[in-house]
């Protein structure tokens, strides 16, 4: 928990929020802030904004994949398959599986979008649990800083809940299993790394990559307009402070 600070300390905060949030501090700039602005703002409406503001953004990128099509509908995020699949893809589909390929590419989409509403309660349970140290490493680690905060606290975790539920979806499927057994054997000499010699994890992996990389998004749009957020709390501190 972020424990009581002082007027002083509260206001430095206060500064921090801005300044983090919309790259101002980062460019060098001054922020110029009124003492009335910041006398007006308790540590707990600064340390909750933060708060606020991180929940808001991991609820977002979890809604926004874990539905039909979150996966599949979005070139940036759509898992694709495997490379030792897709460098015989083309022969493949020449010789008829190109029914077993797309089967499978919607399946290990359709994995992902199931496995990401398991994210929220992790998500969620980071935020609650952040520390000072977390808070300043937000604050002044640069754009990225809430990605990387997300990824370092709930990968594991996450990787654990998303396992079952990716092979469930996909161990079903023959070409699945076709595809364990001999990238499985490659792993063995060294032609296909550890991450890819199983299609489950293969798949849990694609799809944590895709949650950080909606939460990021999240982010961006966050710095850029923090007013924009629709949070009566994020208002106050960011609007006092602007």
């Amino acid at each position: 928990m972020i424990r009581i600070l002082t007027t002083r300390a509260r206001r430095a905060l206060s500064t921090a929020l801005l300044a983090g949030f919309t790259g101002i501090a980062a460019l060098g700039t001054p922020v110029a802030v009124s003492a009335g602005a910041l006398d007006g703002i308790t540590d707990g409406e600064a340390s909750g904004a933060l708060r606020d503001a991180l929940t808001r953004g991991a609820g977002a990128a979890v809604s926004r994949l874990g539905k039909a099509g979150g996966f599949m509908n979005d070139p940036e995020v759509r898992i694709p398959l495997p490379a030792g699949l897709r460098q015989g893809e083309s022969l493949m589909r020449m010789m008829g599986k190109g029914r077993d390929l797309d089967a499978l590419l919607a399946a290990m989409n359709r994995a992902a979008e199931l496995a990401v509403p398991k994210a929220k309660t992790l998500l969620t349970d980071a935020v609650k649990s952040m520390s000072v140290e977390d808070a300043k490493g937000i604050l002044t680690g640069g754009d990225d800083s809430v990605t990387r905060f997300f990824r370092a606290k709930t990968e594991t975790g996450l990787t654990e809940q998303f396992l079952p539920a990716v092979s469930t979806q996909v161990s079903k499927l023959g070409l699945a299993q076709s595809y364990d057994r001999l990238a499985g054997k490659g792993a063995k000499f060294g032609l296909v790394d550890e991450e890819s010699a199983s299609m489950d994890r293969y798949v849990t992996a694609r799809a944590l990559d895709g949650l950080y990389l909606m939460i990021a998004r999240e982010e961006r749009a966050l710095r850029a307009n923090p007013l924009k957020a629709g949070s009566d709390l994020l208002g106050k501190v960011f609007g006092r402070l602007r």
